[in-house]
Protein backbone atom coordinates (compact mmCIF):
# COMPACT_ATOMS: atom_id res chain seq x y z
CA UNK A 1 0.00 0.00 0.00
CA UNK A 2 1.66 3.29 -1.40
CA UNK A 3 0.48 6.05 1.18
CA UNK A 4 -0.15 9.55 -0.56
CA UNK A 5 -0.17 12.47 1.74
CA UNK A 6 -2.05 15.80 0.48
CA UNK A 7 -1.63 19.06 1.66
CA UNK A 8 -2.31 22.83 0.89
CA UNK A 9 -3.01 25.97 2.67
CA UNK A 10 -6.16 27.49 3.61
CA UNK A 11 -8.88 27.65 0.78
CA UNK A 12 -6.36 25.69 -1.91
CA UNK A 13 -9.24 22.86 -2.41
CA UNK A 14 -7.68 20.31 -0.61
CA UNK A 15 -10.79 18.45 -0.15
CA UNK A 16 -12.05 18.87 -3.36
CA UNK A 17 -9.09 16.84 -5.04
CA UNK A 18 -8.79 14.33 -1.87
CA UNK A 19 -12.87 14.02 -3.09
CA UNK A 20 -11.80 13.20 -6.58
CA UNK A 21 -9.10 10.82 -5.50
CA UNK A 22 -11.84 9.26 -4.05
CA UNK A 23 -13.80 8.92 -6.83
CA UNK A 24 -10.78 7.51 -8.58
CA UNK A 25 -10.44 4.83 -6.04
CA UNK A 26 -8.25 5.93 -3.66
CA UNK A 27 -9.54 6.05 0.09
CA UNK A 28 -8.69 9.61 1.86
CA UNK A 29 -8.14 9.90 5.55
CA UNK A 30 -9.05 13.42 6.67
CA UNK A 31 -6.90 14.53 9.68
CA UNK A 32 -8.94 17.81 10.12
CA UNK A 33 -11.61 15.54 10.55
CA UNK A 34 -10.46 13.13 12.66
CA UNK A 35 -8.64 15.47 15.22
CA UNK A 36 -11.58 17.44 15.25
CA UNK A 37 -13.42 13.86 16.46
CA UNK A 38 -10.23 12.92 18.61
CA UNK A 39 -10.44 16.31 20.86
CA UNK A 40 -14.47 15.68 21.08
CA UNK A 41 -14.21 12.34 22.04
CA UNK A 42 -10.91 11.64 23.69
CA UNK A 43 -11.44 12.66 27.38
CA UNK A 44 -7.47 12.67 27.88
CA UNK A 45 -6.90 14.86 24.85
CA UNK A 46 -9.50 17.25 26.45
CA UNK A 47 -8.12 17.36 29.68
CA UNK A 48 -4.34 18.48 28.12
CA UNK A 49 -5.93 20.84 25.58
CA UNK A 50 -8.24 22.94 28.00
CA UNK A 51 -4.82 23.09 30.39
CA UNK A 52 -3.02 24.96 27.79
CA UNK A 53 -5.88 27.16 26.55
CA UNK A 54 -7.17 27.56 29.18
CA UNK A 55 -10.43 27.99 28.38
CA UNK A 56 -12.48 24.45 28.44
CA UNK A 57 -12.12 22.88 24.49
CA UNK A 58 -15.70 21.11 24.70
CA UNK A 59 -19.08 22.78 25.57
CA UNK A 60 -22.21 21.19 26.24
CA UNK A 61 -21.07 18.19 24.80
CA UNK A 62 -19.44 19.32 21.28
CA UNK A 63 -16.04 20.83 20.46
CA UNK A 64 -16.01 24.53 20.89
CA UNK A 65 -13.62 25.14 17.56
CA UNK A 66 -13.91 29.25 17.94
CA UNK A 67 -11.81 28.38 21.27
CA UNK A 68 -9.08 26.72 19.94
CA UNK A 69 -8.83 28.51 16.50
CA UNK A 70 -8.57 31.82 18.99
CA UNK A 71 -5.85 30.45 20.69
CA UNK A 72 -4.06 28.80 17.69
CA UNK A 73 -4.36 31.50 14.64
CA UNK A 74 -2.83 34.50 16.05
CA UNK A 75 0.53 32.40 17.35
CA UNK A 76 2.09 29.82 15.80
CA UNK A 77 3.51 28.80 19.10
CA UNK A 78 0.57 28.23 20.47
CA UNK A 79 -0.36 26.30 17.15
CA UNK A 80 2.67 23.85 17.89
CA UNK A 81 1.55 23.37 21.36
CA UNK A 82 -1.96 22.12 20.29
CA UNK A 83 -0.26 20.28 17.21
CA UNK A 84 1.99 18.32 19.80
CA UNK A 85 -0.78 16.90 22.03
CA UNK A 86 -3.17 16.30 18.74
CA UNK A 87 -0.98 14.83 16.17
CA UNK A 88 0.24 11.68 18.07
CA UNK A 89 -3.46 10.77 18.28
CA UNK A 90 -4.06 11.32 14.59
CA UNK A 91 -0.95 9.16 13.55
CA UNK A 92 -1.96 6.39 15.82
CA UNK A 93 -5.84 6.61 14.54
CA UNK A 94 -4.69 7.06 10.86
CA UNK A 95 -2.67 3.77 11.06
CA UNK A 96 -5.41 1.75 12.54
CA UNK A 97 -7.41 2.99 9.61
CA UNK A 98 -4.99 2.13 7.01
CA UNK A 99 -4.99 -1.12 8.46
CA UNK A 100 -8.81 -1.55 7.73
CA UNK A 101 -8.38 -0.68 4.14
CA UNK A 102 -7.55 -4.18 3.10
CA UNK A 103 -5.52 -4.33 -0.06
CA UNK A 104 -5.79 -1.55 -2.10
CA UNK A 105 -2.84 0.23 -3.78
CA UNK A 106 -3.22 3.64 -2.45
CA UNK A 107 -4.89 5.91 0.29
CA UNK A 108 -4.28 9.52 0.96
CA UNK A 109 -3.83 11.18 4.08
CA UNK A 110 -5.07 14.84 3.63
CA UNK A 111 -3.73 17.80 6.15
CA UNK A 112 -3.77 20.94 6.63
CA UNK A 113 -0.35 20.76 8.33
CA UNK A 114 0.96 17.53 7.12
CA UNK A 115 4.50 19.24 6.53
CA UNK A 116 4.37 21.52 9.76
CA UNK A 117 3.84 18.69 11.87
CA UNK A 118 5.63 15.81 10.47
CA UNK A 119 2.54 13.88 9.11
CA UNK A 120 4.81 13.77 5.96
CA UNK A 121 7.10 10.58 7.72
CA UNK A 122 3.60 8.51 7.63
CA UNK A 123 3.72 8.30 4.32
CA UNK A 124 5.63 7.84 0.91
CA UNK A 125 4.63 10.87 -1.25
CA UNK A 126 3.54 14.47 -0.55
CA UNK A 127 0.98 16.68 -2.75
CA UNK A 128 1.00 19.47 -2.75
CA UNK A 129 -2.35 21.09 -3.73
CA UNK A 130 -1.62 24.93 -5.27
CA UNK A 131 -4.00 27.95 -5.74
CA UNK A 132 -3.76 31.54 -6.09
CA UNK A 133 -3.72 33.20 -2.65
CA UNK A 134 -6.83 35.79 -4.47
CA UNK A 135 -8.18 32.14 -4.86
CA UNK A 136 -7.55 30.79 -1.36
CA UNK A 137 -9.22 33.81 0.13
CA UNK A 138 -12.21 33.89 -1.87
CA UNK A 139 -13.26 30.35 -1.31
CA UNK A 140 -12.21 30.33 2.60
CA UNK A 141 -14.16 33.63 3.30
CA UNK A 142 -17.70 31.66 1.68
CA UNK A 143 -16.74 28.08 3.15
CA UNK A 144 -16.30 29.96 6.32
CA UNK A 145 -18.40 32.67 6.30
CA UNK A 146 -15.78 35.01 7.43
CA UNK A 147 -13.88 38.29 6.53
CA UNK A 148 -11.08 38.72 4.47
CA UNK A 149 -8.52 39.81 7.28
CA UNK A 150 -9.86 36.58 9.47
CA UNK A 151 -9.06 34.40 6.48
CA UNK A 152 -5.54 36.19 5.87
CA UNK A 153 -4.56 36.09 9.57
CA UNK A 154 -5.11 32.38 9.41
CA UNK A 155 -3.15 31.95 5.97
CA UNK A 156 -0.18 33.99 7.20
CA UNK A 157 0.02 31.59 10.57
CA UNK A 158 0.31 28.78 8.21
CA UNK A 159 3.52 27.04 6.13
CA UNK A 160 4.17 29.93 2.91
CA UNK A 161 2.31 27.43 -0.42
CA UNK A 162 5.05 28.22 -2.20
CA UNK A 163 7.21 26.48 0.53
CA UNK A 164 4.52 23.68 0.58
CA UNK A 165 5.08 23.03 -3.22
CA UNK A 166 8.85 22.95 -3.25
CA UNK A 167 8.94 20.45 -0.18
CA UNK A 168 6.08 18.26 -2.06
CA UNK A 169 7.21 15.34 -4.52
CA UNK A 170 4.18 16.42 -6.74
CA UNK A 171 1.44 19.92 -7.02
CA UNK A 172 -1.99 19.77 -8.05
CA UNK A 173 -2.76 23.08 -9.73
CA UNK A 174 -6.32 23.53 -8.85
CA UNK A 175 -6.77 27.04 -9.63
CA UNK A 176 -10.78 29.08 -10.10
CA UNK A 177 -10.71 27.12 -13.36
CA UNK A 178 -9.98 23.82 -12.74
CA UNK A 179 -13.02 21.44 -12.85
CA UNK A 180 -13.08 17.64 -11.60
CA UNK A 181 -11.48 16.06 -14.99
CA UNK A 182 -8.59 18.66 -14.59
CA UNK A 183 -7.94 17.48 -11.28
CA UNK A 184 -8.43 13.71 -12.20
CA UNK A 185 -5.97 14.26 -15.27
CA UNK A 186 -3.21 15.59 -12.66
CA UNK A 187 -3.92 12.95 -10.10
CA UNK A 188 -3.87 9.96 -12.87
CA UNK A 189 -0.51 11.70 -13.69
CA UNK A 190 1.07 11.05 -10.45
CA UNK A 191 -0.27 7.75 -9.83
CA UNK A 192 1.00 6.59 -12.99
CA UNK A 193 4.39 8.53 -11.97
CA UNK A 194 4.87 6.45 -9.27
CA UNK A 195 4.10 2.92 -10.62
CA UNK A 196 6.58 4.01 -12.56
CA UNK A 197 9.15 4.35 -10.15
Amino acid sequence: MIRLGLTGGIGCGKSFVANVMAQCGIPVYDSDAAAKHLMGSNSDLQRKLTQIIGKPVVVSGSLDRKVIADYIFPDKGNAAKVNALVHPCVIADFEQWCNMQGSVPYVGLESAILLECGLEKSVDYVIAVSAPRSVCLERAMLRDNATARQIEERMDAQMDPDMKAKMADYVVVNGADMNESDIKIQITQIINSIAVC
